[in-house]
C-alpha cells in the first residue's frame, strides 16, 4: 500500500461486539474500561465517510467495515482482523481507505485503535450498506458481517469508546444481531452490546 501524507475522514460510526452491555471496554462516567465480558471479544466496526480525502483523492460517500477478535489473556491482546472496503470505490480510493483504517498512514486511526492490530487476515472489496438512523442502525458487508440494533441502553453516565475517541460522546445500544461469517471468525449472537457515535480522524501533518 502506498504512503499517504495528508488525509482526513469523518462521519458516523456503528459497531457491535460479543460483550454484554454496557461494554466493559468502554469508559463509563470517566472510569477506564476493563477486560471483555467473556475474555474473548469478537467485534465488527463500521464507518461511513461523510467527508474525506487522502492526498487529494476524494473518499466521501464510501464505507469501511472491520471484523476481528482478540483474547484478553494473550500477550498484548493483538487484534486479528478482516477489513472490508466499499466496492464502489476506485482502486485508488480503496487502497487509500485500507491504508488509513489499518493505521498504516499514522494519525488518529493508529492512535485510537489500529495499534492493536496484530494480524490482518484479509482486505476485501465488499458491498457495504450502513443505516445510521437513530435507534434503527444496521450494517451489512456482503455475506461476511451483519449487525442489527435492537434498542438504546439508558445510562445516567456518559459512555465513550476509544475507537471513535473518548473526546466525543456516543450512545450504547443493544444489538439484536451480531453475525460474523468468515472461516476463521464465525459467530452469531443476540442481545449483546453496540455503540453509535461520530468520528473525525486525521493525519499528523
Amino acid at each position: 500500500m502506498s504512503a499517504i501524507r495528508s488525509w482526513s475522514v469523518a462521519g458516523p460510526y456503528f459497531e457491535a461486539c460479543s460483550c454484554e452491555a454496557i461494554c466493559p471496554c468502554r469508559s463509563t462516567g470517566g472510569r477506564k474500561g476493563a477486560r471483555s465480558t467473556y475474555g474473548v471479544c469478537d467485534f465488527a466496526l463500521g464507518w461511513t465517510v461523510a467527508d474525506g480525502h487522502a492526498d487529494g483523492v476524494d473518499l466521501s460517500g464510501l464505507s469501511v467495515v472491520m471484523a476481528g477478535s482478540y483474547d484478553d489473556d494473550e500477550l498484548g491482546s493483538p487484534w486479528r482482523v478482516f477489513l472490508y472496503v466499499d466496492e464502489l470505490g476506485s482502486d485508488e480510493q480503496c487502497e487509500s481507505l485500507a491504508t488509513i483504517f489499518l493505521g498504516r498512514a499514522g494519525g488518529t486511526t493508529l492512535r485510537n485503535f489500529a495499534h492493536h492490530i496484530g494480524d490482518v487476515r484479509a482486505v476485501r472489496p465488499a458491498r457495504i450498506a450502513i443505516d445510521h438512523t437513530r435507534s434503527r442502525h444496521w450494517l451489512h458487508a456482503d455475506e461476511w458481517v451483519e449487525i442489527v440494533e435492537r434498542e438504546p441502553v439508558i445510562s445516567d453516565e456518559p459512555v465513550t469508546c476509544a475507537i471513535p475517541g473518548h473526546d466525543r460522546s456516543g450512545e450504547e445500544v443493544i444489538a439484536d444481531l451480531l453475525a460474523l461469517r468468515e472461516e476463521d471468525l464465525s459467530i452469531e449472537v443476540r442481545g449483546r452490546c453496540g455503540y453509535v457515535a461520530t468520528y473525525d480522524y486525521r493525519s499528523d501533518d
